[in-house]
């Protein structure tokens, strides 16, 4: 299974949860706090997963608030 994580522009979310339903790892949730815009964003909970850096949640977002990282895989010698 690929590793990655993804970085969150909290500003940008209106919290809108498309992401949330999108991910197949169910590691994005809102937060109790609110963004510089008076939002619930979401953010990245890896406490019952890990991301795999699929990017589902970068393509879903109409805000583009993701930008999605992935750990190359390495082969075997």
């Amino acid at each position: 299974m690929t590793k990655g994580t993804v970085s969150i522009q909290t500003d940008r979310c209106k919290g809108c949860g498309l992401c949330i339903q999108a991910c197949p790892q169910h590691v994005l949730t809102l937060a109790d706090t609110l963004n510089a815009r008076g939002y619930h964003h979401v953010q990245l909970d890896e406490r019952d997963g890990h991301c795999t850096g699929c990017g589902i949640c970068a393509i879903v977002c109409p805000d583009v608030a993701f930008t999605v990282y992935r750990e190359p895989l390495r082969r075997a010698a």
